[in-house]
């Protein structure tokens, strides 16, 4: 295996979608990986990881606004037209500077780890990181929003008693809610209604479908597509500015923020199996 400059190494072990919906996708994702992908993660990770790619799935959020790193800040989100509901990868990812075109990105400098390549023009161990957080984000509704209101973070609501945005709402508030009222605030517990949902629960018959992808450069745009589908109808969709969301809302969506995090997670775990184990297929140019 080829040698990797740990260009992270020196940054914190952070718990820090927000943290906890980072956390989750890449803690499916890791234990859906088969014994070759799992291996080649764990090699990729700086040591103090301790192989647990969920310490580092904030990272890129960490340093976003870092001068080195200031090229990344638009990797995180699409900025759809106002009130189109539809993601045009042409139109909307200009140079590929958006969360799909970033995936595909990183995911095509993986595969040169299989192919040996000794390209010093990639660093690895990043591109794992950044790609672990990108599948995230691009599943997380919010992120390909309204280009007014930058993904309903300028569209000010209350969560139940205190100040928000739409866009936090999606990011943080829903899950935290989730935690404190159903479970005693332990994200491990969450992490396991998650997995019995998909493994034998209320999303077992779809799971076969969420890991479909006939080229891993062209499946970020179906995901992003997901997303602003669901932005309209179930994130901007009757909320106003000042309005105070609570119950209602928070009843409705948390089935939806749920089964992101889950795809997500299944989803990056595919793409992992694919790049690094046994489940390879061509790669084209996302369209």
């Amino acid at each position: 295996m080829m040698p990797m400059a740990m260009m992270v190494s020196s940054l914190p072990v952070a718990e820090s979608w927000s943290k906890e919906g980072h956390i989750l996708t890449c803690r499916i994702a890791q234990d859906l990986l088969d014994h070759e992908a799992a291996e080649t993660v764990k090699h990729l990770l700086p040591q103090y990881a301790n192989g647990d790619l969920s310490s580092l799935c904030t990272w890129p959020d960490q340093v976003r606004h870092w001068y080195k790193y200031r090229w990344t800040s638009p990797l995180h989100f699409i900025d759809t037209p106002d009130e189109a509901c539809t993601f045009d990868y042409g139109r909307d990812c200009k140079e590929d500077k958006c969360v799909a075109g970033a995936i595909s990105n990183f995911t095509s400098q993986l595969l040169h780890y299989r192919e040996g390549s000794s390209d010093r023009r990639y660093n690895l161990t990043e591109a794992l990181l950044f790609l672990s957080h990108f599948m995230g984000d691009i599943h997380q509704p919010m992120h390909v929003g309204f280009t007014s209101d930058e993904g309903g973070n300028t569209i000010h609501v209350r969560w139940f008693r205190h100040k928000s945005n739409l866009h936090h709402v999606w990011d943080r508030e829903i899950i935290l809610t989730a935690l404190a009222d159903y479970y005693d605030k332990d994200l491990a517990a969450f992490q396991e209604e998650l997995q019995n949902n998909f493994t034998n629960g209320i999303w077992a018959s779809d799971i076969s479908s969420w890991g479909d992808c006939d080229d891993l450069l062209s499946c970020p745009t179906k995901y992003a597509k997901e997303s602003i589908d669901l932005a309209c109808k179930s994130g901007y969709n009757g909320v106003s500015e000042g309005d105070i969301l609570a119950d209602e809302y928070f009843s409705s969506r948390l089935p939806i923020v749920a089964k992101r995090i889950a795809q997500g997670g299944i989803r990056l775990a595919m793409v992992l199996n694919r790049v690094f184990g046994n489940h390879r297929q061509a790669v084209a140019s996302p369209t």
